[in-house]
């Protein structure tokens, strides 16, 4: 993508951000997504090729470290386990269900594996909160919902990736499953991360403390949110996992200081300009490159797919909250849906589906990468219009 090209969709990124100041009714990202699926048909715009490396390497250590940084330590805490279970055992069990409804239902339309199913369910269990996060924090009273939702996407990014890697590998018949290999990777990749993250981000936030100057600040923050994302990579650790425990580490260690405004500030000057940034390039490019996979025929399967996962999600994150919280039975459940429905899914699984296409020689996968491009486009247009109307009707109830 020429320098060109990146200051045009900058431009638009910037008329669309300006559209709904409140967004409220036209989440951005969606609005971004489908002014992408229409430049896609445009001549000018047909150089642009999204890669894997574009998105995983450039987009997602920023967003993640800005997500990250921003998030309340001791939100995280109160919430500390409820957001684990979910991203952990949760996830696992969400793909095995909602793999196995893939499997039954796609059968009525095409012919299907149960592993090419599972690959489906892993592509869809990330979930993006930069569409609704700041919706719910607007619209829902129980200000603890947009947390949960925000804790769990980043987390469980990195427990995606593992996951798919595994579950990619036995479709594509690269590899058999070992439960005490997946186990042994998964820790290691998992607990590197967030080990080293968590070191990466103590050693630069006491080295912010050297430095008065914020452009210093702020170059110590790429120097973390990149930094560590690489590092973790090199080792084979998850980079997603590294960046995040490197923002909540660093947010933790201004939290215990004197001069945490001045931190904060510095620091918030910069990226709250790069965020919106790198959102508008991120989903004006999902929408260029899923024009090409959105040439599906059975999208009535799409769209039973999209609310069967919902629907098992529900279940899913009512469940963990009966287990842990024991709450009143009616206000589990009310919570349960709009935590269920804000799952939606965005840039992870935009990542996942090219990274899949990638590994499948020949085309072997089209078929998946086209319907999981339509449940994903399905995801980010209808759940984030619902989630301000939904959160309002739950509230008169």
């Amino acid at each position: 993508m020429t320098a060109a090209l990146a200051t045009v969709l900058l431009c638009i990124g910037y008329l669309a951000f300006t559209v709904d100041k409140k967004q409220e009714n036209f989440p951005v990202p969606v609005v971004l997504v489908l002014i992408g699926i229409g430049l896609s048909f445009l001549p000018y715009f047909k150089e642009i090729e999204v890669t894997k490396t574009m998105i995983y390497d450039v987009f997602l250590p920023g967003l993640l470290f800005v997500s990250a940084y921003q998030f309340s330590t001791d939100a995280l805490r109160k919430n500390a386990g409820i957001i684990g279970l979910l991203s952990t055992v949760g996830l696992g069990l969400t793909i095995a269900l909602v793999g196995l409804a893939v499997y039954w239902i796609g059968g009525w339309f095409f012919s299907i594996s149960l592993a090419g199913a599972m690959v489906i369910a892993a592509v869809l269990a990330p979930t993006d909160p930069a569409s609704v996060v700041s919706i719910l924090k607007k619209s829902s009273p129980d200000k603890s919902i947009a947390d949960i939702v925000d804790g769990e996407s980043m987390i469980n990014d990195g427990t995606s990736i593992v996951l798919f890697s595994v579950l990619a590998g036995i479709y594509l018949e690269s590899q058999s499953f070992d439960v005490l290999s997946a186990l042994g990777e998964f820790f290691y990749v998992s607990a590197g991360g967030v080990i080293l993250g968590v070191a990466v981000g103590w050693l630069l936030s006491k080295a912010v403390h050297i430095t008065h100057h914020r452009d210093y600040q702020v170059m110590l923050s790429i120097a973390l949110a990149y930094g560590a994302f690489q590092l973790a990579e090199s080792f084979g650790f998850s980079g997603v996992l590294a960046t995040v425990s490197a923002g909540i580490m660093l947010s933790w260690e201004f939290s215990h200081a004197n001069k945490e405004d001045h931190y904060r500030e510095a620091l918030s000057g910069f990226w709250d300009v790069v965020e919106p940034s790198l959102l508008s390039l991120l989903f004006l490019l999902i929408g260029i490159e899923a024009t090409e996979h959105l040439v599906w025929d059975n999208w009535l399967l799409a769209i039973l797919i999209l609310f069967v996962s919902i629907a098992i999600r529900f279940v899913i994150v009512g469940g963990t909250f009966k287990l842990l919280a024991g709450t009143k039975h009616e206000a589990i459940w009310k919570k349960a849906l709009l935590i269920s429905w804000s799952g939606i899914r965005g840039s992870m699984s935009v990542f996942l589906l090219l990274q899949l296409g990638v590994m499948a020689a020949g085309g072997a996968a089209d078929e998946l990468i086209s319907l999981s491009f339509s449940v994903v486009i399905l995801s980010l247009i209808i759940q984030s219009l619902g989630i301000h109307p939904l959160s309002k009707l739950l509230e008169s109830k």
